[in-house]
């Protein structure tokens, strides 16, 4: 996993363009190793990616996916969400006309070891396939000591509006409801719909999770790695909180994360460990 012939990005953020053989796109920053968009060969969006995403250095972009690494949430003494999706990560794989996929990489840096005084490399990989997007992210303990750190893809699904969604593949499962104080419960809906602010941990997950909308296509979400998954939309009055949201924004997003938090990852020494989510229309 360590790179001695990694390609420094000319612009951190100047996005790769991914084309697909059946005419999706993609686009991937290397700032973050942020996937913003993704097109289907039908012309339709299926990532969020807020109006007022702010694209700076120390900001994290609203939307699109953002790597959660080596801390979920406040679950740490790190800031929220760790410090992966304000890296500068760099791009390992040719940049070439037609690519359908590129891979990133990112080591610790002076800075971050002073914050998490950890030796690592983390590759992260974007696959654009026929009417799917795979996300696999690998990260490799590079030190002597072994770590420990939880993680998740924190993927922004466009959705047309959000009333008109249901999720299914979660029923039975123990959740976290972080919206309503961090009550524990078992989800006994055949299909989870959205009525307001929802913030939930699904533990142990092990089913494919499809979000479904009127007269749309379902989107899979497939986990591998990855035991948790977070269900998440901020709501009316939390959205317009949001100084980086646009105006009703959480009506046309719905974030479907493959995580691992219960039980964080233990890495011991020259060990890596690798989790991936596929996005897959049916």
């Amino acid at each position: 996993m360590l790179r001695n012939n990694m390609m420094s990005s000319k612009n951190t953020f100047k996005p790769v363009l991914l084309s697909g053989a059946d005419g999706a796109s993609a686009k991937v920053y290397p700032y973050g190793a942020h996937v913003t968009n993704c097109c289907t060969a039908d012309g339709i969006e299926r990532l969020f990616l807020s109006e007022r995403a702010e694209f700076k250095h120390g900001m994290a972009v609203r939307g699109g996916v953002p790597i959660i690494f080596p801390q979920f949430a406040d679950l740490g003494s790190l800031a929220k969400h760790g410090l992966a999706r304000t890296a500068c990560w760099q791009q390992v794989s040719a940049a070439e006309c037609g690519l359908s996929s590129v891979t990133f990489c990112w080591q610790e840096d002076r800075l971050g070891q002073e914050i998490w005084p950890h030796s690592f490399a983390a590759d992260y990989q974007v696959e654009l396939g026929i009417d799917s997007l795979k996300l696999i992210l690998s990260i490799y303990n590079a030190g002597k000591q072994s770590f420990s750190f939880t993680a998740a893809l924190h993927t922004y699904l466009r959705v047309d509006e959000i009333a008109h969604v249901s999720v299914s593949g979660l029923q039975g499962m123990r959740y976290r409801d972080s919206a309503l104080g961090g009550t524990a419960e078992v989800d006994s809906d055949s299909a989870l719909v959205i009525t307001g602010e929802l913030d939930r941990i699904y533990f142990g997950t092990t089913k494919p999770i499809q979000v479904m909308q009127v007269n749309q296509r379902t989107v899979e979400c497939i986990a591998d790695g990855f035991k948790d998954t977070v269900i998440w939309n901020p709501g009316p009055d939390k959205s317009a909180a949001l100084p980086d949201m646009q105006s009703e924004g959480f009506r046309h997003m719905l974030c479907v994360e493959a995580a691992m938090i219960e039980s964080p990852v233990k890495l011991s020494p020259g060990m890596t460990w690798t989790g991936s989510q596929l996005l897959q229309l049916r």
